[in-house]
């Protein structure tokens, strides 16, 4: 019964140290989120600049994983260069160093203040304040998790099964490597595992070369998670974390056998042995950025060439055969067919904002800049292609289809220049300032979103059927949009003269969503136009004639 109410303790202290890690990331991402990214963005010029970058970046952040992805998104964007990314994480990693460092300082009395502090900040009306204050609590939790896991871990040091456990690990240091590099990707956090570490040697029961090697492992789980999370990113953003893990896997290697050595050394020098596994992991990371620094450029290439770009997709038009130009009607159906393509890509970045939308996840919105890009592209191809058509051996239908298309295209191209340029920046705005609507805006949103992209598969059924009942309906819904905005712009002023506080920060990105929507909308609509217009079905306007 001990036992479980011991590992209980422990557990809990953990995850309260994992949970003020994230609560400090959340809260400096809040309130500063958008000026770290700038910073960490410009701030890549040089070397000297990039390192000390990351340091910032991490120290602030509490997490040299979360700086790992905001700097693979910048290469990926080709905001960064990869040899000046690679410098930026040797920075992040020297700053989680810092970080153990620092937290280990004793000044766990500071934690009731801290909290006190952040509770009250958070208080505040504004995103800063609010962030900040939850920074603070996070760094109090985290403080107050250190008492914790000192207490908890007490009776473990003079456990029998703690001691036959540590000598089974010094007699297999690359077990016990491997034991704690898995820790910490359990934990996604290599400051926990050194927290831990340090809480259970406390007592003395640990060699200094275990402990070199148990922090070791440390260093080369936390490389772990970054490679994990860009699993799916592209390529230039994989190679970042992946150059990452080879460095502190080597490093990992070439010290291993050392660690004998360096623990020796260690004691050697003026450092309190109590303290000995955060002043190994600055050590590490220090000795490893010197070393790996003006490396940083072969390592580029070496990333670049075990994550090679892959074969290029075609992201050209498909179907415009210029052989079919002397065939109207074969060329006709191709350009119809190309244009249908770009109706699919559209859907798709209607369906990445939608997501981002629901799932606050701003890797969401990292697509649309690119599918922007294609419908571009194939739009401005689409034109060219029927412009050479040889109007001159052309019926009137064919003609009319022609310029059908080219509307069509233009249209959608419009569509991808609101969804990238309007919910996109909108989105992401959300997302990096922490904002949230109100339970009932976002149900509005979310069911616009929706409609909008039920439309659009509906106009590309009208495009491609040309059926008069089905355009005819494509243009109601368009007024029942219509009204679905301005109902729920109504609504959204209406909390805001309730005084709801979740609607007055939301209420320019509400109302900006929705007049996005209804524009998305009405040039989806277009295109049952013509279809009406040739069946008699549309008026020129819908001004009332006077008398």
């Amino acid at each position: 019964m001990e036992s479980t109410i011991v590992s209980i303790n422990l557990f809990g202290a953990v995850a309260l140290l994992l949970f003020g890690l994230s609560e400090v990331k959340n809260g400096m991402q809040r309130a500063f989120g958008a000026r770290l990214k700038a910073g960490l963005a410009a701030g890549t010029r040089g070397g000297l600049r990039s390192f000390t970058a990351g340091l910032i970046a991490t120290i602030a952040l509490q997490s040299s994983t979360a700086t790992a992805l905001m700097i693979a998104s910048f290469v990926e964007r080709e905001l960064v260069a990869p040899r000046m990314a690679q410098i930026v994480l040797l920075g992040a990693n020297v700053g989680t160093a810092a970080t153990a460092w620092i937290v280990s300082l004793g000044i766990g009395w500071l934690s009731p203040l801290l909290i006190l502090a952040g509770v009250s900040l958070a208080r505040g009306s504004s995103n800063a304040r609010k962030g900040g204050g939850a920074a603070l609590v996070g760094v109090g939790l985290m403080l107050l998790s250190l008492h914790l896991i000192g207490a908890s871990t007490q009776p473990v040091r003079a456990s029998a099964a703690l001691s036959a456990f540590l000598a089974m690990l010094e007699n297999a240091w690359p077990v016990a490597l491997v034991f704690a590099a898995m820790l910490a990707v359990l934990a996604s956090s290599s400051l926990a595992v050194v927290v831990l570490i340090l809480s259970i040697s406390a007592g003395g029961t640990i060699s200094s070369g275990l402990i070199v090697v148990l922090v070791l492992g440390a260093n080369l789980g936390g490389a772990v998670p970054p490679v994990l999370a860009t699993l799916r990113a592209p390529v230039s953003a994989r190679r970042v974390t992946i150059g990452n893990l080879i460095v502190r896997a080597t490093g990992c290697l070439v010290a291993l056998p050392l660690a004998g050595y360096s623990g020796h050394l260690l004691d050697l020098l003026p450092l309190s042995h109590a303290k000995l596994p955060v002043d190994a992991h600055l050590m590490f990371n220090l000795v490893l950025a010197c070393i790996a620094w003006p490396l940083s450029r072969p390592l580029s290439l070496l990333t670049a060439r075990l994550l090679p770009e892959p074969a290029s997709v075609p992201d050209g038009p498909k179907f415009l055969d210029a052989e079919k130009l002397s065939t109207p009607v074969a060329a006709l159906a191709g350009a119809s067919r190309e244009v249908m393509r770009v109706g699919d890509l559209i859907e798709r970045m209607l369906e990445q904002a939608s997501e981002a939308l629901q799932q606050k996840d701003p890797a969401k919105l990292s697509e649309i800049g690119a599918l922007e890009g294609r419908v571009d592209r194939l739009q401005h191809q689409i034109k060219v292609y029927v412009s050479r058509l040889g109007h001159r051996d052309m019926g009137e239908k064919d003609r009319r289809r022609a310029m059908d298309i080219i509307e069509y295209a233009i249209n959608l191209e419009h569509i991808g220049d609101i969804i990238e340029k309007g919910l996109r920046a909108e989105l992401a705005k959300k997302i990096t300032f922490g904002l949230t609507f109100s339970q009932d805006g976002h149900e509005e949103l979310t069911r616009l979103f929706a409609i909008t992209l039920d439309n659009l598969r509906m106009a590309q059924a009208v495009f491609a059927t040309r059926d008069p009942a089905l355009a005819r309906r494509l243009v109601e819904v368009k007024e029942d949009v219509r009204r679905l905005e301005r109902q729920s712009a109504e609504r959204h002023f209406q909390r805001l003269r309730d005084g709801r506080a979740d609607s007055i920060e939301t209420s320019s990105l509400h109302l900006d969503m929705l007049r996005d929507l209804k524009r998305i909308n009405a040039h989806i609509a277009s295109v049952a136009h013509p279809i009406l217009d040739d069946s008699g079905l549309l008026i020129e306007s819908r001004i009332r004639q006077a008398g």
